[in-house]
């Protein structure tokens, strides 16, 4: 992904990190938006709805998104 890209939640492959994901804010139908990655590539800078957080690699991997 670059800088600025955006999608849309569609669900999550975990459903042990689902739960997780979903408190977090990482709703279906959510527009997600990926901000950078820090220097040594872990975790991951999005923005969901108007919240920015901050998200392991292993973790968004679960996510799927429609772009």
């Amino acid at each position: 992904m670059t800088s600025g890209q955006t999608a849309v939640i569609a669900g999550f492959d975990n459903p042990e990190l689902a739960n997780k994901l979903l408190e977090m804010g990482f709703l279906p139908g959510t527009m997600i938006r990926f901000n950078f990655k820090a220097p040594l590539g872990d975790p991951l800078c999005v923005t969901v709805g108007s919240i920015d957080l901050s998200i392991r690699v292993a973790e968004a991997k679960n996510i799927f998104v429609l772009e």
